[in-house]
């Protein structure tokens, strides 16, 4: 691919934020940073209220993509075959097996959406962890490609019964954790309520130019971003110490009140989680027309890629939503950019 043809699809992945930006007001940052997942290549975890539109975001983006577009709601009773198949009984009375969610689509799916991912049990958790490291399943006696697949599994915050949180492990599967908030605005929220083009989702969804980039050539593109766009050796070991002050925050004079700084943090952030923040800081530089990163561009993504990466002591993961942002400040107040 000539710099023509990337320059080409810098152009398209800005219309893409366009579009999405017409079906979900007000949440600009969020757009952004599933663009950057999307030409990452790299599955995300939602968080965030209900009716905050998710789901219309996550239709419209594979409508963007022109691929196959599946979902699943995480329930406490939710098998691991229920991703793969699922039977009936047909008009003439016999049983039949039909293809289920994750693999009917074959290898034009792009998204999966896993809504609700803590109702299911950790069986279905291993599943589809292994179906998004692997991009492939195994069902009636054959496997199933899934190349261009990108999953996305909203986590529900408000209720916690009947819910398995996703280990450490799992949650470093993603390369980013992005919370998508109830707008501010009062202009936004006014239109959201009193504009009817946003109480019928089919019809907005309807309204999009669509579609805008060919699914079977991200894997392609993403490739190509990751190989031009440069990062200096002084950025080099910027990066390396943001890093290493998720490791060790009291060596970088990061200071939590009410915390033991030595005791702090059980585990920072991984090889994996090292280079998917690469890869984030990359997308984000090409999105911003430059051919290089800057401090700017790990900074932009440096929250959704590390602090779901993050585990705290025991004593302090109960305070993990108090303490985690102030966290995240400190790093990068206090850890020097070039």
């Amino acid at each position: 691919m000539n710099e023509s043809q990337l320059a080409d699809w810098h152009e398209r992945a800005l219309s893409i934020e366009i579009e999405l930006g017409k079906t979900v007001l007000g949440q600009a940052h969020v757009i952004r940073m599933l663009t950057v997942a999307v030409f990452a290549r790299g599955h995300v975890l939602l968080e965030g209220d209900v009716g905050v539109g998710k789901t219309t975001l996550l239709r419209a983006m594979a409508q963007m993509l022109g691929g196959g577009y599946e979902r699943i709601e995480g329930t406490v009773d939710l098998m691991p075959g229920d991703l793969l198949y699922h039977t009936y009984v047909a008009d003439d009375g016999r049983p039949r097996v039909e293809p289920g969610p994750l693999i009917r689509g074959g290898d034009a799916l792009s998204v999966f959406f896993f809504n609700e991912i803590n109702r299911a049990r950790p069986q279905v958790h291993s599943t589809i962890l292994r179906a998004m490291a692997e991009r492939r399943a195994n069902a009636f006696n054959r496997e199933y490609e899934l190349p261009h697949m990108l999953v996305f599994a909203d986590r529900n915050r408000l209720e916690r019964e009947e819910t398995f949180e996703l280990p450490s492990a799992a949650r470093d599967r993603f390369l980013m954790e992005i919370t998508v908030e109830i707008p501010e605005d009062p202009e936004v929220l006014r239109q959201l309520m009193f504009d009817t083009r946003f109480h019928n989702v089919d019809r907005l969804l309807g309204s999009l130019l669509s579609p805008l980039l060919s699914y079977s050539e991200l894997n392609r593109v993403a490739e190509q971003i990751q190989r031009q766009i440069g990062a200096s050796e002084t950025l080099q070991r910027y990066a390396m110490n943001l890093v290493a002050a998720t490791r060790d925050p009291g060596a970088n004079g990061i200071r939590l009140s009410e915390t033991d700084d030595g005791d702090l943090v059980r585990a920072g952030v991984s090889p994996r989680g090292m280079s998917m923040l690469m890869q984030a800081a990359r997308v984000i530089a090409w999105l911003a027309g430059r051919d290089h990163v800057v401090p700017e561009d790990l900074q932009a993504v440096f929250r959704e890629t590390v602090a779901h990466r993050i585990v705290f002591h025991p004593v302090y993961e109960m305070q993990r939503a108090h303490l985690l942002d102030d966290f995240m400040d400190q790093i990068l107040a206090k850890v020097s950019a070039p």
